[in-house]
């Protein structure tokens, strides 16, 4: 077995647990309705994407 040469430092493992940490979805407002939605994703509520309806949504 591989062992390291020196001791690695608290910095760095911190560093390295700090880029893996769970980040909350950035959310955009939806110019139709306003509602807060995923970037880049078809509006559930109303199947709209990007001005477009994509999905067929019964009210």
């Amino acid at each position: 077995m591989a062992n390291p040469k020196r001791k690695q430092s608290k910095r760095r493992s911190a560093n390295r647990r700090a880029a893996n940490a769970f980040k909350a979805p950035q959310l955009a407002r939806d110019p139709m309705d306003g509602s807060a939605i995923r970037p880049h994703r078809v509006n559930p509520n109303t199947g709209m994407y990007r001005g477009r309806q994509v999905l067929d949504v019964e009210a």
